[in-house]
């Protein structure tokens, strides 16, 4: 084993352990399951995952007939409602077993599991072999330590377009999550538009817009053109 791919190995299981044992908490935040009080603090200071979910939908419209990729899907929130909207194929793919586990109960529940299929692994190493119209990528970004074979990939995977979510730089913001997110044990990074810019062009995308979304995590949404 090489020193690159032990140091990856190393990062993918730190990551791995964090959204493990977060899970069922990420899982409430979508679904409005928390107390009166922690459904305020998330509308309150945490409206921007909210916005890039919304905004996700309106990038992708129709999804009628459309096939789909949600890397990093977590508990299955974006990939069911992409179902529920009429596309004939999502894939859910998610390095941590007890979020797909939820993300199944979640297609269940909706009654789009037949639309549905979750794969248990990391982009792009375990990504399914064919191609598809949309992906999504939202909330991954932060825990991607080579954005640039990411994106590269990204670019071969999908047809039509790619909506992503970056962490953005804040001279206070930044320092403060990693901090909170090295006590986690878990990696994160941040950018700035001009090199989100830079490694999307490299990695072969025609186009690209970005967004900022406003709230406390103040992230970029981004939609790739191939």
């Amino acid at each position: 084993m090489t020193r690159n791919s032990k140091n990856m190995k190393e990062h993918n299981h730190k990551v791995v352990n964090y959204f493990d044992r977060a899970a069922v908490t990420f899982d409430t935040f979508y679904d409005h399951k928390r107390t009166k009080f922690m459904q305020w603090v998330d509308k309150k200071f945490r409206s921007d995952v909210f916005d890039r979910y919304y905004r996700t939908f309106e990038t992708l419209e129709p999804l009628t007939d459309k096939t789909v990729l949600d890397i990093g899907c977590g508990s299955g929130p974006y990939v069911v409602e992409a179902a529920k909207l009429g596309s004939k194929r999502v894939v859910g793919l998610d390095m941590a077993q007890n979020m797909l586990d939820l993300a199944r109960k979640r297609a269940i529940a909706a009654n789009v599991a037949d639309k549905c299929e979750f794969v248990l692994g990391t982009f792009p190493q375990d990504a399914p072999a064919e191609k598809f119209d949309y992906s999504i990528t939202m909330g991954v970004m932060d825990y991607v330590p080579d954005p640039r074979n990411f994106l590269r990939a990204l670019a071969k995977q999908v047809t039509d377009r790619a909506v992503l979510s970056f962490p953005s730089k804040h001279w206070f913001r930044t320092p403060l999550r990693k901090f909170r997110y090295w006590l986690k044990r878990c990696p994160v990074y941040f950018y700035e538009p001009k090199q989100i810019e830079e490694l999307s062009k490299a990695a072969g995308f025609s186009d690209l817009k970005i967004e900022k979304i406003l709230g406390a995590g103040m992230d970029y949404f981004v939609t790739l053109y191939v």
